[in-house]
């Protein structure tokens, strides 16, 4: 509404905010004598000045999950009445759908070296809502015996991710095969270091991002 007035200085919001509280506290009793009806036409003209109406225009090329959550937080906060459950509940579907879409952005591209060895170089990050397409990239029993994962452009976000590393390992090691992980943080190489020989981890190149609830080493 201060925009829409003209007052773009930082006076104009500061006078603006010295009003306000002006009318609250020191006006309230005047503030009470107003009819309802023109409070309501106030809260209306309101409502009218800072709705963005250029945001009907592109609603067809927004994201059907940023208009899905608009819409929720709307219909939420007209039915209960309450915006800050509106709200909150528009930030859990907003995190829920971001999982989502991350889950779906691991890849995997795999090829064999000179010397037989098969590499998968992962991307995207690796996390609980991707762990089942992870694992499903590996063909462990057609895998040669030596097997290099690169996650250089990849990152291991929580323990879940660390548990189905450790699953991995395990499913190689019963077929007699050696895994080698590389690109994986220190944080990670401590909590994989029961592995053992199985896991080769490149210190030098490792990124310095640490892993939630891991254990750190100082």
């Amino acid at each position: 509404v201060n925009l829409e007035s003209r007052g773009r200085g930082r006076l104009s919001g500061v006078v603006a905010a010295g009003a306000l509280a002006l009318f609250v506290v020191a006006g309230s009793g005047l503030i009470e004598r107003l009819p309802l009806a023109a409070l309501v036409g106030v809260m209306f003209m309101v409502v009218i000045a800072t709705f963005e109406w250029a945001s009907l225009r592109i609603l067809r090329r927004m994201p059907r999950a940023d208009v899905l959550v608009m819409l929720l937080v709307t219909l939420v906060t007209a039915i209960s009445q309450n915006l800050a459950l509106a709200v909150l509940l528009g930030v859990v579907v907003s995190a829920l759908v971001f999982a989502w879409e991350n889950a779906q952005r691991i890849r995997a591209r795999h090829y064999v070296d000179a010397a037989g060895v098969k590499h998968y170089e992962l991307y995207g990050p690796l996390f609980f809502g991707s762990v089942r397409a992870f694992a499903d990239k590996f063909d462990v029993a057609q895998d040669p015996a030596e097997v290099v994962i690169d996650f250089r452009d990849s990152r291991v976000a929580d323990m879940s991710a660390l548990d189905a590393l450790s699953k991995l390992t395990e499913r190689y090691h019963r077929a007699g095969k050696t895994l080698h992980l590389r690109h994986l943080s220190p944080d990670c190489r401590i909590l994989l270091g029961k592995a053992g020989a199985l896991i080769e981890v490149n210190i030098l190149e490792d990124p310095s991002y640490r892993v939630a609830g891991a254990e750190v080493a100082y």
